[in-house]
């Protein structure tokens, strides 16, 4: 039985931001992102790598204001990318989680395929700013994400010193987690994961 493709690509245009995503879930983790922030493009670069999904994104924002309305626009445009990407979610396993550490930093991220929208956001930032990047985006990023991908997530960090440590470990935690969560289950490869036989 073949493999169905787990790809698919979004635009979003509005008068603040215009975005296209490009996603395969089935990749080696190979990114390409130009959304503009330098730091943001690191985070997604984390995603990439470490949950194995070949992604590309380029944005264009309205900068001048600030990164708010790029980032979170970001994280809708891949929230809606996910969900085309792995349609009824036929055979996978739902639910991941994941502990990263880097170094003084530790973040737990617990996530499932819900279809129900669900964001609990438990991280004590440790300064306002990294570099040039607002930390409350963060937040705003996967508020986005979660919105449009229908995907219950809980993000906690556990302990850190150092924001930048901080914020890596919660994007590669998140990936992790959704590597394991997007993974077909091959005992369970044409059921839907639900008693309701729907998600």
């Amino acid at each position: 039985m073949q493999q169905p493709v787990r790809q698919s690509e979004v635009t979003r245009n509005t008068l603040e931001t215009k975005i296209r995503v490009a996603l395969n879930l089935d990749g080696t983790g190979i990114s390409k992102l130009n959304t503009g922030i330098g730091f943001f493009d690191h985070m997604l670069d984390q995603l990439a790598r470490h949950g194995l999904i070949d992604l590309e994104v380029s944005a264009v924002g309205d900068l001048h204001i600030d990164a708010h309305h790029t980032v979170e626009d970001v994280g809708i445009t891949i929230g809606q990318a996910l969900a085309k990407a792995w349609g009824d979610k036929k055979g996978l396993r739902r639910y991941g989680h994941a502990y990263v550490p880097l170094d003084e930093a530790l973040s737990r991220v617990v996530l499932d395929l819900s279809g129900r929208p669900g964001l609990v956001f438990n991280v004590p930032f440790t300064r306002a700013m990294i570099g040039e990047f607002d930390v409350d985006l963060v937040h705003e990023f996967f508020q986005g994400l979660v919105n449009h991908a229908g995907i219950t997530l809980h993000i906690d960090a556990l302990a850190g010193d150092n924001s930048h440590h901080q914020a890596e470990t919660v994007f590669k935690a998140f990936a992790r987690a959704l590597r394991i969560a997007c993974e077909v289950d091959p005992r369970a490869a044409s059921s839907i994961p639900s008693t309701k036989g729907t998600l």
